[in-house]
């Protein structure tokens, strides 16, 4: 494994949505030995880039951004006002990339998140055909700011398009644009995949972002997910980008409905984060 990979932790394990008064979270993160905070912007006005870059800066963090695509914002919706608000949207969360100066966004924004139906065939790929042609667009804007987006396969419970390392690589293929890369995420992939080793492997050089929790959505290391397999499978394809702790406080009662977490996964959130990176920098630094 490369010494050059970043830990990282979301803001969503303590709060949401991120605010600019969230950089008071920065300083804890830096302390439990962080590298990087990932910003996922529910949102972008509620955000002075300026001020967070700043405390970014204090702090001795870079960060990541991570897009979030609910109902208003669908890329394979027969509205095009929900095409526009997303346009809208990932504009200026690579504003905010550019402040941060970080050189991608990611999330799963080929569709918006829970969409997950059963439908026809002829329904499905149209709705393909719909996210690759408006991800085209998406990678135009993003190279309008020098960015690359992080595509992110989610389970079945949460997309009926794109679940696992195999769906995704077809869509940067069909997509076709030089900075339509790829995220993984561990929770999805223990749902997903048939073998985590080769699912990595499946997605090869696209892959430039990693987020992990439990299969449980709890701290790494007290579930059944294969680290081993995880390890080995990044250590195959030379990654360098970054491994980023994604899970959510069931005291934020709207995302925690949202993503269905009914009870505390740690004895607080501290405890998660300071358990979780104890555990990747374990796992990850060999």
């Amino acid at each position: 494994m490369s010494n050059s990979i970043k830990f990282g932790v979301s803001t969503w394990l303590w709060q949401s949505p991120f605010t600019t008064e969230s950089v008071s979270l920065f300083p804890k993160i830096k302390e439990l030995g962080y590298d990087s905070v990932e910003i996922p912007v529910e949102d972008p006005s509620l955000i002075d880039g300026k001020v967070v870059k700043e405390e970014l800066l204090k702090n001795g963090l870079s960060s990541t951004v991570c897009g979030v695509f609910g109902p208003t914002k669908d890329l394979t919706s027969d509205d095009v006002q929900l095409h526009k608000n997303c346009f809208d949207y990932v504009e200026k969360c690579f504003e905010l990339c550019t402040t941060f100066e970080v050189d991608f966004l990611a999330g799963p924004m080929y569709s918006a998140v829970g969409k997950a139906r059963m439908v026809s065939s002829e329904q499905r790929k149209a709705e393909w055909e719909l996210a690759v042609k408006n991800l085209r667009k998406v990678c135009d804007i993003a190279k309008g700011f020098g960015q690359s987006i992080a595509l992110e396969p989610l389970n079945r419970f949460e997309s009926d398009l794109v679940n696992t390392a195999e769906d995704v690589v077809r869509l940067t293929n069909d997509i076709n644009e030089s900075n339509a890369k790829v995220l993984l995420d561990g929770f999805h992939m223990t749902i997903e995949e048939k073998n985590i080793r080769e699912a990595i492997r499946t997605v090869g050089e696209k892959l430039i972002h990693v987020q992990v929790s439990e299969n449980h959505r709890g701290i790494p290391g007290t579930g059944l997910t294969p680290w081993d397999d995880f390890q080995q499978g990044l250590k195959d394809i030379n990654y360098e980008g970054g491994i980023v702790i994604e899970s959510f406080t069931p005291e934020i009662k709207e995302l925690a409905g949202a993503v269905c977490i009914w009870k505390n996964l740690a004895d607080s959130q501290d405890e998660f984060a300071s358990e979780g990176i104890k555990f990747l920098k374990k796992t990850f630094k060999s």
